[in-house]
């Protein structure tokens, strides 16, 4: 990528950027090597792929003194002399010698496991300094570093930082300005890598070996603990979490909690979206009324275009803006780790990884971000598993049909008003249903087109942390929230204007719309379903909160997509058009198992590059949910 002259100034061809030195950041995940790339190189970033790659990178420019610096953020591993695009790129680009430094940053509360990693970069890479982040954590932890003892057994410079806060970042700059201009001099420590062939990757095993004993035997002499309550309460906190017998009931019941607070919190400020967007769609018809709009357009944009658009606001929104946050606390406070850990053993049995727990919980707030998450699994096949089964797990664009169809048929006419407690209940039963169901196809495709040999899973359990509950819910809000919220509403829009032509546009006595939901009723009644459910989940494929208001417009025969003021109203308006219990049943098994969203599979397509896997994941469950709905509507029918 670079010719290797420091002495001139030098041109990336990829970004066409003018530099005097480079500088790479290496280091494990979740250390805030991207925080500290972020603070120095402020603005100027870029980001692109690698290659030949689908690994994404960033670079940046910065000015330190009177030289220009280009800083490449390498991808954040665990190791380089395992197999994953990740490994494989950061080892290459360090093999190849393309930096003058590298910056080697490390959590200062872990550090014996991170520097196992240090020892691997610096048996490529003479030049670098050591980035000891998060020191002000290992200081409340108790965590004692000598610097100067460390820095010499290591033979680079090693700076104490805080990310987060800027801390250190100053002097970080000035070291790595020293260190490119040959005012400090690294050293390699010959003891340490005498016997270790980073590039050699059939001694994998002799490698990791050599490197923990290294490892441990550095920390004896450097890093000490004067407080070791902090270990001792991160300990009993890791039995009860992760213990056999109470680590799965206690996620189960956090889940639970945290679906509570979404459908209880979700259901206000839905109510209020709506109600302000039917006012504003008022004035609208009152505008276009003033302007002598033709009907035609009165109808596509306001009753198709804009009505769909602001359904899939005032449903998604609510919901998505508390539950992503809540997400995001718990991912900061270092639990969501402890949860593969768990669940770790049943997908080593089906053939799949232990992080696909973690893009499994991504999907119930967004399939669209659990396939996108899915780039932490390292093994192609079992990162394919993932992709492919995480629709399996029902987002919350379907939770609107689910807590509607529970409301009515399964607590509201026997017990009256369903209370949240109930509804949290049974949506987490149905989410425990559907992590069954993913495991058993996993296993399927392990055994099948996702054929491999299975990877290890070095895992790492990163220490307990207070979370940063204002940072968090921003962050959350600007890259999840609004990010998948944006990419809804851009599809839903020529939704709503195709859903509203096959509503009005009569062939005859009858509306496309009827002619579909006609034809596709002997196979929606053979399933348990009837022509308009089914006609509705096609019709939903850009966005799945449609469902129930197209169901609603067929069954009126309104030509408008319609809101229902109250679930006894939707449970009249259902039984006089034939629902039963084996109805809601099958609608619901239907919801949670059936194609992705457009959104979703177009992020499929982007992760996999591949229109064939695109289609299997969309064929999948949608078979899957077929044959389970008829097969539970013929049992059904025999008991009722």
């Amino acid at each position: 990528m670079f010719a290797r002259n420091s002495s001139v100034t030098e041109k990336s061809e990829k970004n066409d950027i003018k530099a005097d030195f480079r500088v790479a950041l290496a280091g494990n995940p979740n250390v805030g090597k991207s925080t500290i790339f972020n603070a120095l190189t402020g603005l100027n970033q870029h980001t692109g792929n690698w290659t030949g790659k689908t690994v994404e990178c960033s670079s940046g420019t910065a000015k330190i003194k009177d030289k220009t610096f280009l800083f490449t953020d390498l991808p954040g591993t665990y190791s380089m002399i395992d197999f994953s695009e990740e490994e494989t790129v950061t080892r290459e680009f360090l093999a190849n010698e393309n930096s003058d430094c590298v910056v080697i940053v490390t959590d200062a509360t872990v550090i014996e496991r991170n520097l196992s990693f240090a020892l691997q970069v610096l048996s490529l890479q003479k030049n670098a300094v050591l980035c000891l982040n998060l020191c002000d954590e290992a200081e409340k932890n108790g965590i004692i570093i000598d610097i100067c003892e460390l820095s010499l057994n290591l033979g680079i410079p090693v700076i104490c930082t805080c990310a987060t806060r800027k801390g250190g970042i100053n002097e970080l700059k000035d070291t790595i300005f020293d260190i490119c201009t040959g005012k400090k001099k690294c050293f390699r420590v010959e003891r340490i890598f005498k016997d270790i062939d980073v590039l050699n990757t059939e001694n994998h095993k002799q490698n990791t070996e050599i490197l923990a004993e290294n490892s441990k035997e550095i920390c004896k002499q450097t890093v000490f603990y004067s407080n070791k309550t902090m270990n001792e309460k991160s300990r009993k906190a890791d039995k009860i979490l992760t213990s056999k017998a109470v680590g799965i009931p206690l996620m189960l019941l956090l889940f639970g909690l945290l679906f509570w607070i979404t459908a209880v919190g979700a259901n206000y400020p839905s109510e209020w979206l709506s109600v302000f967007f039917d006012f504003l769609k008022g004035e609208l018809y009152d505008l276009f009324e003033l302007l002598s709009m033709p009907e035609f357009f009165t109808g596509i944009l306001i009753d198709g275009v804009y009505t769909t658009l602001t359904w899939v606001v005032s449903v998604m929104l609510p919901p998505m803006a508390i539950f992503f946050p809540l997400f995001s606390i718990i991912e900061d406070s270092g639990y969501l780790p402890r949860i593969a850990f768990n669940l770790d053993k049943f997908f080593a049995k089906c053939g799949a990884h232990g992080k696909q727990s973690l893009t499994m919980a991504m999907g119930i707030g967004c399939n669209a971000c659990g396939v996108t998450g899915c780039r932490i699994i390292e093994s192609p096949q079992e990162r394919l598993i993932a992709i492919l089964t995480n629709n399996f797990m029902p987002c919350n664009g379907r939770f609107p049909t689910l807590i509607a169809i529970i409301m009515m048929f399964f607590a509201g006419s026997a017990f009256g008003i369903l209370s949240s407690i109930e509804v949290a209940a049974i949506l987490l039963g149905i989410i425990v249903i559907c992590v069954l169901f993913t495991l058993l196809v996993s296993k399927l495709l392990s055994l099948t087109i996702a054929k491999g040999e299975p990877s290890g899973f070095a895992l790492e359990l990163p220490p307990y942390r207070k979370p940063q509950i204002l940072k968090t819910i921003v962050r959350s809000m600007l890259d999840r929230t609004l990010f998948v919220l944006g990419r809804a509403v851009i599809v839903a829009a020529p939704a709503g204007a195709v859903i509203w032509l096959t509503a009005n546009i009569y062939i005859g006595n009858a509306s496309v719309l009827s002619y579909c939901t006609d034809f596709l009723d002997p196979f929606g009644q053979l399933i348990g379903l009837d022509g308009v459910i089914v006609m509705a989940f096609i019709l939903g494929f850009p966005a799945n909160e449609t469902v129930i208001p197209i169901i609603i417009m067929s069954y009126m025969a309104s030509g408008t997509l319609v809101d229902y003021t109250s679930y006894e109203q939707l449970l009249e308006l259902f039984s006089a058009n034939g629902w039963t219990v084996i109805t809601a049943v099958c609608t619901m098994i239907m919801c949670v198992m059936h194609f992705p969203c457009s959104t979703t599979c177009l992020t499929i397509k982007k992760e996999t590059g591949s229109m064939k896997w695109t289609l299997v994941s969309a064929l999948l469950p949608t078979a899957i949910g077929i044959i389970l709905c008829l097969f539970t509507a013929n049992l059904m029918r025999i008991f009722i």
